[in-house]
């Protein structure tokens, strides 16, 4: 197996991405929305967190009705953030399309959605995304490569004592068949091993993704562990002050449940890439989705193509610990978050 040609989930032909990120002076946040192919893409979800945001999700239970969603928020700001998701129905009802109503001009944009917690990271508590970014994030939607980090829905992001941000993976199966995940990582636990600073995610890497990741010297762990020792937050106990929510998709065909089990074990892709996980401060979040641009799977092939979704998941949290930047928000009030490269430079050869 190997990625695909940017190693995000715009190699799943059809998806496009895209984000508004809000980093002026008293913000901190973002959105980022996945944009399925004109003819939308077949979706489940499964919510493991202590304290989730989500919209839709009932939707998609494979007992209900509607088998399409036109578009996934993946939102910063809390409970408030989830308004962005108007705005990118806004932008679906605007282009025509959603669920058909037995009109041509009448349809019903299907928008699901998840949120994290980021609000006042940069010193301004009610800062959160509003419907115009989310329609933002619609209009600025690509099938190109993935923007990574310090933006979209990753803008706030924190993860441990460490910077968080927003990654992306891919990988092509031997089949031909497609799997991408797009994670957003806010989370409680940590994305490396405590002991020693190594990141959990770069033991899964293809093809020499995670080549320049490395082991930190003993010394940059010992200034890592008194620096977050040293931060007011450095005890999370706050509940909904986290949450890792993402994307895996496939253009293989899957059916609502079998998109469900996918977005399930799904979550073993957080729990390889993050310690601990679903916590009762998080509130783990992963829809998964089907373009149906190929023919259905094999019942034998679907266990490898979802093991394949797990580790993309994986992957994305190292991808997006990987981009994130240092931020320091204390002269508006806010908060510093050390990126990982930042915090353990003898371990970064990238």
């Amino acid at each position: 197996m190997r990625p695909g040609a940017t190693n995000t989930i715009t190699d799943v032909a059809g998806i496009r991405v895209g984000h508004c990120t809000r980093d002026e002076p008293g913000w901190l946040t973002g959105s980022t929305v996945v944009v399925a192919p004109p003819g939308g893409m077949v979706a489940g979800v499964d919510v493991r967190g202590g304290g989730p945001g989500t919209r839709e999700t009932d939707l998609l239970d494979p007992r209900n009705l509607v088998d399409r969603v036109n578009a996934i928020l993946l939102g910063g700001g809390s409970a408030p953030g989830l308004a962005a998701a108007d705005g990118v129905v806004d932008g679906l009802f605007d282009d025509g399309v959603g669920w058909p109503m037995g009109a041509p001009d009448r349809v019903v944009p299907i928008v699901p959605g998840a949120i994290l917690f980021d609000l006042g990271r940069a010193g301004t508590w009610r800062n959160h995304p509003s419907a115009t970014d989310g329609r933002a994030a619609y209009d600025l939607a690509s099938d190109g490569p993935v923007a990574q980090g310090n933006v979209g829905a990753g803008t706030g992001a924190k993860v441990g004592g460490l910077k968080g941000g927003i990654g992306s993976a891919s990988v092509m199966l031997e089949s031909g068949v497609t799997v991408a995940a797009l994670v957003v990582v806010n989370a409680v636990g940590w994305p490396i091993d405590l002991r020693t600073g190594e990141l959990y995610a770069a033991q899964l890497g293809l093809a020499g993704e995670f080549t320049g990741v490395g082991r930190p010297s003993d010394g940059d762990l010992d200034a890592a562990r008194e620096r977050y020792a040293a931060l007011p937050d450095a005890i999370p106990g706050l509940p909904g002050m986290a949450t890792t929510i993402g994307v895996i998709a496939t253009d293989a065909a899957l059916t609502k449940a079998q998109c469900q089990k996918l977005a399930g074990i799904g979550h073993d892709g957080y729990a390889r890439a993050l310690k601990p996980v679903h916590t009762l401060f998080d509130g783990d979040t992963l829809f998964a989705v089907s373009t149906l641009e190929r023919d259905a799977p094999e019942l034998l092939a679907l266990p490898a193509l979802m093991e394949a979704g797990a580790d993309c998941v994986a992957r994305a949290i190292g991808h997006a610990v990987l981009a994130a930047e240092s931020v320091d928000r204390t002269a508006d009030g806010g908060i510093v978050m050390r990126s990982w490269r930042d915090a353990f430079p003898s371990a970064w050869r990238g």
